[in-house]
């Protein structure tokens, strides 16, 4: 009976031995976000681009231009993908400024600011950024490596499985 018990433990422990990525492991920044429209609608942004407020575009003080970001509102957990193309002024106080479009999506039109968490889409845009700023990452954002799942399992013996005969005359 103990055999059993054993065996059964051993099968269904298999399941669980794969590392999760935590919910935040992609988090890179939170803090206060607010939008841009009209002003600038059809205007040169910093990278050369011509704005359009129906976009869905962000301007940010320091991550390289490019970047897809996930930004999701804290408080309704509403979230969209942008991409940075412009600057902020170094000292704003707000982490990001999104356009129209993408403020209209996180349904933050009437508020004008909310709080959000930045994410990146994959774990390899963390390591770029890691080597985009070297030695002087911005304080305010959080850039950690992250650790590959090990994977403890063997792949089986080419002995283990026994391939199945045939037979000339076999109606099979």
């Amino acid at each position: 009976m103990r055999l059993w018990i054993f065996l059964l433990i051993a099968v269904f422990s298999g399941t669980f031995a794969y590392a999760k990525m935590e919910g935040d492991s992609l988090l890179i920044q939170q803090g206060v976000a607010s939008f841009y429209g009209k002003r600038f609608h059809m205007r040169k942004t910093s990278n050369g681009e011509t704005f359009h407020m129906d976009s869905m575009t962000a301007a940010h003080k320091t991550l390289p231009f490019g970047t897809i970001l996930k930004v999701t509102r804290v408080d309704t957990g509403a979230s969209v993908y942008v991409k940075v193309n412009d600057r902020l002024p170094r000292y704003s106080k707000r982490i990001i400024d999104l356009s129209r479009g993408a403020a209209t999506k996180l349904d933050m039109i009437h508020d004008g600011v909310s709080v959000v968490r930045l994410e990146v889409e994959k774990p390899r845009v963390i390591d770029e950024l890691i080597e985009y700023f070297g030695d002087n990452p911005p304080t305010t954002m959080r850039l950690r490596p992250i650790a590959k799942a090990i994977n403890f399992y063997k792949p089986l013996p080419n002995w283990y499985f026994i391939p199945q005969l045939t037979f000339i005359n076999s109606p099979l």
